[in-house]
Formats: C-alpha cells, structure tokens, sequence
C-alpha cells in the first residue's frame, strides 16, 4: 500500500475525520503501552504505524481536516522520539522531534509546539547537556504562552526547575517550582490535551521531588529532607497504568533517603525501584539508577550502602 519513502501508495486517497481519529485513537493505546511498559515495549509498533501515518499527508484532506491530520501525525513522531530517549537511542530521538515539530509548526498547533520542546529538552536533560536543556525549555514555553495554556506553562516550569537543580542554582530552581504550582492551579478544570494528560497532580508532586532530590545531590542533602512528603504523594498516586513514572519515582525516594544516611530506607525503597526497573523495558529507568548507586557510594563502608551498590551493578550487568 506504500511506496517506499511510505508516501507513495497514499497519493490521491481521500482522508477524513474518520481516518484521523483512528490514528489519535493508535497513538493514545501506544502512549499508554510506553507509560506502563517502557519505550522498548512498544517502539517497534510505533514505527510501523508511522508511514501509514505520514502517507496520510499525501492524501486529499479538506481544509478544515488538515490541521488536526498534522497534528496526529506530529503527535505519533513525538511518541516515536519520546520511546526512542526511553529506549536509549537519542539521536533516533531528536530526528523524531524535529519532524513532529515541523508538523505542529504546520498545523499551528503551539500546544503540541511547547510539548514536543518539554521532550526535547528532557533528552539534553538526561544527558547532562543542561545548557542546551533550558534553551528548550525557554521555547516550548514561549510557545506554551502562545497556546495560552497554564498546563503546558506548568511543565515547562518545573522542567525549567530541574535544569535549574542541575546547575546548583537553588534560588532560581524553586523560584520555578512556585511558578509551576501557580500555572498548574490555574489550569484546574481544563481538558488537558492527549500528550500533556500525563501531567496531573502526581505528575507535579513526582517533579517538586525530583528538583528537591537533584538539589539534594548538588547543594544540601537537606532539600532532600524537603522533598520526600512530595515523592511519597506521587508514589500514592501512580498506578500500574504509569509504572514506568513509579519506577522513577520510587528511584529519587531511596536516593535522598541514601543521601540522608537514612540506609535502611534506601536499601528497601531501592529494592523496590530496582524490581520496577526489571520490569520494565526501559534503559532510561536502569540508567536512573546510577543516582542511587552514587548516593550509596558516599555510605560506602556501610553494608547496607554496599548491598545498594551491588544491586545496582546487577541490574546493569543483566539488562533487565
């Protein structure tokens, strides 16, 4: 049906809502199969929906279809470069953003525009490229003031914290903490869009943990101490539907708890973490575990400290 740059066999094909909400409805089932099982659970099948996708666009598609047809198809290459940073492969990644950004920019979706820069800006983040990060973030928020959407500025102000942890810039990360909770509240009541539904209130109790536990690394442990009522709440709210936010989450607890020298709360949270991890194909989540690893390292001559360390290593030397 496809020719092969998976245009071709599209040309000339009426496309309608119809076939539009099939494609909103595929990318919602793999959006959900990557939250509770991973990026490498479900990338493949990504991608082979994305020249079905892609050739959709070389269709006849009325003038009012067009735009919501671009930004299905923006979403799906936005799912496609978000499983590929899961699955450990960003430049994979980062040539899928770039595409779904094309597209979001196309339909004037700036919504779906401040998304796809949050995602981005996630990828630099893992990698330690902060610099470059907050460049992104910076984006999809001026983008997210365009789309006039409190939830979308939200994100990207808590994102914006974390970068900010990461430079031990402690003042400015919380200051944006603050701002993310305020866009949030004011976003109360809204129908989040399909690629920021995600971002609920255990989604933000997950990120205000998660800027306290990078501070704690970086500044004081003491922030630490400050952030575990909020990783606790997200721990409360995530279900097996976001097992893969769990895991993460569960990983940050038994880091500030580490941290802290509070070892036996640490090595059971960092049981947990670690049996979440396994299940999950995910080498995002395993490569998280290096925090931990590095918290427990300053405990070292604790048994405790060195059964953390040790489980670590196995996880990573299994690939599981």
């Amino acid at each position: 049906m496809t020719g092969g740059d998976g245009r071709d066999g599209f040309s000339g094909a009426r496309v309608g809502l119809a076939d539009v909400q099939r494609l909103e409805d595929t990318v919602a089932r793999l959006r959900a199969q990557d939250y509770r099982y991973g990026g490498g659970a479900c990338g493949e099948a990504v991608a082979e929906v994305l020249p079905h996708a892609v050739g959709l666009l070389d269709g006849t598609v009325r003038g009012k279809v067009r735009p919501r047809l671009c930004t299905a198809v923006a979403d799906l290459y936005n799912l496609a470069g978000w499983t590929s940073f899961d699955d450990d492969r960003p430049e994979a990644a980062l040539e899928a953003f770039a595409q779904a950004l094309d597209l979001a920019v196309e339909a004037g979706n700036h919504d779906l525009q401040a998304n796809i820069r949050y995602r981005a800006g996630r990828l630099l983040l893992h990698y330690d490229a902060v610099d470059p990060a907050l460049t992104e973030f910076g984006r999809g928020r001026e983008a997210a003031l365009r789309a006039r959407s409190r939830l979308a500025q939200a994100i990207l102000s808590a994102n914006q914290a974390w970068a900010d942890a990461k430079k031990a810039d402690a003042v400015a990360a919380l200051a944006c903490l603050h701002r993310a909770r305020t866009e949030f509240a004011d976003a109360t009541g809204v129908e989040p869009s399909p690629w920021a539904a995600f971002f609920g209130p255990t989604d933000l109790a997950a990120m205000i943990g998660t800027v306290h536990g990078e501070l704690a690394q970086v500044v004081d442990v003491r922030h630490g101490r400050d952030g575990i009522p909020a990783l606790a709440d997200a721990l409360a709210g995530y279900g097996p539907e976001m097992a893969r936010s769990r895991s993460l989450t569960m990983i940050w607890l038994a880091t500030v708890h580490a941290l802290d020298g509070d070892l036996d709360v640490a090595a059971e949270s960092g049981r947990e973490a670690i049996e979440l991890v396994g299940l999950l194909r995910s080498p995002r989540t395993r490569q998280r575990l290096r925090t931990l690893s590095a918290a427990a390292r300053r405990h070292r001559r604790d048994a405790r400290a060195r059964e953390i360390i040790e489980r670590v290593e196995m996880v990573g030397h299994s690939g599981q």
